[in-house]
């Protein structure tokens, strides 16, 4: 496939952050980006969608990822850790990041759903 990434996110339940008894839970959540296609990509923006377990949807858009729009070369990767915080003990993210080819072609890269647990929630 000529324009490919693939995104693999990891979440880690913050229990140092986390105020369960105010209702806030925080989390941290590694990414690992790789261009798995034949032509270098630059990464451009991020699009997320945050929902807590009560269904309340957060959507936040910007530009790159943790102040940065790498570009990667085919086979490479880029990894960054971020955080969010719900205030429920479980909630979910996913969404999809912009990329422009080396040829100018724009495309998204979707972002697996995955959930954000406390430990003592889900077993």
């Amino acid at each position: 496939m000529k324009y490919s990434v693939v995104v693999d996110p990891t979440p880690f339940y913050l229990a140092d952050q986390s105020e369960p008894e105010r209702d806030l839970f925080t989390y941290a959540y590694h990414i690992n980006i790789v261009n798995v296609g034949e032509t270098p990509v630059q990464l451009l923006s991020r699009h997320w969608i945050i929902t807590d377990a009560n269904g309340h949807v957060e959507e936040v858009k910007g530009e790159g990822v943790i102040g940065k729009q790498p570009t990667l070369a085919p086979g490479e990767s880029f990894q960054y850790t971020s955080g969010t915080q719900f205030k429920t003990p479980v909630g979910t993210m996913h969404g999809s990041y912009t990329f422009v080819a080396a040829d100018g072609t724009r495309f998204d890269a979707p972002i697996p759903r995955f959930t954000c647990s406390a430990k003592r929630v889900l077993h």
